[in-house]
């Protein structure tokens, strides 16, 4: 009887430690292939646009203002639509109107992310918004 309850609970303690291993296998399998919100949010350095180019605007974290290599989550607002790299953007564009708006680095007027001309200003992804093509060029042959 004693060798039965031995085994019986050597049995139940190795099927607990089995099955606890191949849950956290599991479970780092999950973390290893979903990136981490920093990398979400980190800014493409490199990709086929560079330093002065125009970024297309679905390519924007309006929020960061950064350029991200790839398309980023729409935000209808107001009947416009803004881009935000992660959950955290998408609830913070509609409630705060600065992930919105931009100062056009030509004018100094206040401009909306969505109707921008979007520059990438450095090389590490960050971006600057013109009202229009046109201001940029000027901004341009002034600052060079």
């Amino acid at each position: 009887m004693i060798t039965i309850f031995i085994r019986n609970t050597f049995i139940i303690i190795f099927s607990a430690a089995a099955l606890s291993a191949c849950t956290q296998e599991k479970s780092k399998k999950i973390v290893m292939e979903k990136p981490t919100m920093a990398e979400q949010m980190k800014p493409a350095a490199s990709g086929k646009f560079a330093k002065g180019d125009r970024v297309p605007n679905e390519t924007v974290c309006m929020v960061n203002n950064a350029y991200m290599g790839k398309k980023q989550i729409e935000v209808p607002h107001d009947g416009k639509i803004y881009y935000g790299c992660c959950e955290m953007c998408v609830e913070r564009i509609p409630k705060d109107k600065t992930a919105r708006e931009a100062i056009d680095p030509f004018t100094g007027k206040t401009i909306d992310k969505a109707d921008a001309y979007i520059v990438m200003i450095s090389d590490e992804g960050e971006v600057a918004y013109f009202e229009n093509e046109e201001n940029y060029k000027r901004f341009l042959a002034q600052h060079s």
